[in-house]
């Protein structure tokens, strides 16, 4: 295969660019730094909040580059220039559905939670909100009236509980919401409500006009079922080894490594650099 032309590249981070202890490999540290020098926009593309990202942008060393500025977060609902210290591009979910997720969560004996940038909020600590807490790596913080507090509106809801009761409530919302929110599973574990028109690949396609880029220049990394808008928005889809069956079926490629064993930097080195 010829080397593809790319002037973008999107990049999931949990099964995607990180491997099993949530690091990312030498190999694919080298690769991306590579693709930067060459001024090749490396985007680091994640359902977490922008400073759960922040840790993996200074593994990089790339947020110095005008390549390694920007950053898409809750799965496309915001992104963040990191020269500018600001948010550029934001989209939140209304209260109305913010209350109707949260009180079907509710009456299934589960408890969602919302997001700012360093803190995850929720009505209940649970063994749920913990392992989403550990795994983002932010400040989590009880609220006792959780609802007024979603009035404000969030970028996005995500309701952590038993994968059989998530499909449960997936399947309700989603019939419930039709068009005015997106609703998926991140993880078994990890229930998500979005804003409407709203994912990685959206987000994407908007740092592309905002930057000025060509979209038949983007690529995008991911395994997942958050990761779908991205896979077929961008010009070169690709799906990890280690992907979905699902997302492999809509990908433009797979690559032939997993997340385990530098599968983005190994795709990288041979097809772009």
């Amino acid at each position: 295969m010829s080397k593809l032309d790319v002037g973008l590249i999107a990049l999931d981070l949990d099964d995607t660019l990180l491997d099993k202890d949530r690091n990312i490999s030498d190999k694919n540290v080298e690769a991306l730094r590579k693709a930067a020098e060459l001024g090749i926009y490396v985007v680091l593309c994640s359902g977490r909040a922008e400073d759960a990202i922040l840790p993996y942008v200074r593994r990089l060393e790339i947020a110095g580059m005008q390549a390694g500025r920007y950053i898409i977060a809750i799965n496309g609902c915001s992104v963040f220039d990191l020269h500018e210290r600001k948010q550029i591009y934001c989209q939140k979910v209304s209260y109305d559905i913010l209350h109707h997720a949260n009180e079907e969560a509710q009456k299934m004996g589960l408890f969602s939670e919302v997001y700012t940038a360093d803190t995850i909020y929720y009505q209940k600590q649970t063994e749920w909100t913990d392992i989403d807490v550990k795994l983002c790596g932010l400040k989590g913080k009880e609220i006792e009236d959780y609802d007024a507090f979603l009035q404000q509106g969030f970028t996005k809801m995500l309701v952590p509980g038993d994968p059989d009761q998530l499909q449960v409530l997936q399947k309700k919302l989603k019939a419930d919401f039709g068009d005015k929110a997106v609703v998926f599973t991140s993880k078994p574990y990890f229930l998500e409500i979005l804003p409407p028109n709203c994912g990685k690949g959206e987000a994407i396609s908007w740092l592309s006009d905002h930057i000025g880029l060509d979209k038949n220049r983007t690529m995008g990394f991911g395994d997942s079922m958050n990761d779908e808008s991205m896979i077929r928005l961008c010009k070169y889809g690709i799906c990890m080894k280690n992907g979905l069956d699902y997302i492999k079926g809509i990908a433009d490629f797979t690559t032939e490594y997993d997340n385990n064993s530098s599968g983005v930097g190994m795709f990288i080195e041979k097809n772009v650099l």
